[in-house]
């Protein structure tokens, strides 16, 4: 870690600057290369494969969309369909009544408004159906290069773990977030800690025994840890 990097470091209420350095270059040895998992080549694809992931998995989303994006390329393909229509294509995921239901209208928004392009402000990506701050982060941070932690459940669960973070909803855990580690690595956090929950800190039983960061984890040192680390 830089030393610019270093004097932005931000401690938290329970981990010291030295803990919060400690973890960041933690996660960055061991997931180098963490990036966003949805399969997409513009940002459009990847604002429809991110309202799609609500609720689902990314594996599942990128099967949907295989298809979904060889069929439909542009928002004039979404906005010409029927919420009915849509549904049929993206059927295997959860709500994908409402998911359709967004995307149509959310194409026909882009369109109207922003010329049938992404926009690359937070308000604007906000204020289409089917987008919430998560969403917007995603598109800003992965399109745009925009620096931004979107906090999904694996963010929201390991940041609270690793005393990252103990704000009680997903803004709240951002903020915290945003104001303990340096601007420049908010988005590589945001993949690394992504993939940390999904490979070793699980919800149900996290892998404490093979974690890297267990030295410095708030909740590998407490007796909540045990049971769960127990099992592999």
């Amino acid at each position: 870690m830089s030393k610019s990097q270093q004097s932005a470091l931000a401690a938290t209420d329970e981990l010291t600057l030295s803990q919060v350095e400690r973890i960041l270059d933690g996660l960055a040895r061991h997931y180098p290369d963490a990036d966003c998992e949805l399969n997409h080549s513009t940002p459009f694809e990847l604002l429809v494969a991110t309202v799609l992931s609500a609720q689902s998995t990314d594996v599942r989303v990128n099967m949907v969309t295989e298809k979904l994006f060889k069929k439909y390329t542009t928002p004039e393909a979404y906005a010409a369909l029927t919420p009915e229509m849509l549904a049929e294509d993206i059927k295997e995921l959860g709500l994908f009544r409402n998911k359709a239901k967004h995307l149509v209208a959310l194409a026909q928004l882009l369109i109207e408004e922003h010329g049938g392009e992404v926009p690359a402000e937070r308000k604007a990506l906000e204020a289409l159906p089917g987008v919430g701050r998560k969403t917007a982060n995603v598109v800003l941070s992965t399109a745009f290069g925009v620096p931004a932690i979107a906090v999904d459940t694996h963010v929201f669960r390991v940041a609270r773990r690793l005393g990252l973070a103990s704000g009680k909803t997903p803004h709240a855990v951002e903020n915290e977030l945003m104001a303990t580690i340096p601007e420049e690595l908010w988005t590589a956090t945001h993949h690394r800690l992504i993939h940390h929950g999904r490979q070793i800190c699980a919800a149900r039983r996290p892998r404490c025994e093979a974690c890297p960061l267990v030295a410095d984890c708030v909740y590998a040192q407490s007796a909540d840890a045990a049971p769960a680390s127990s099992d592999s």
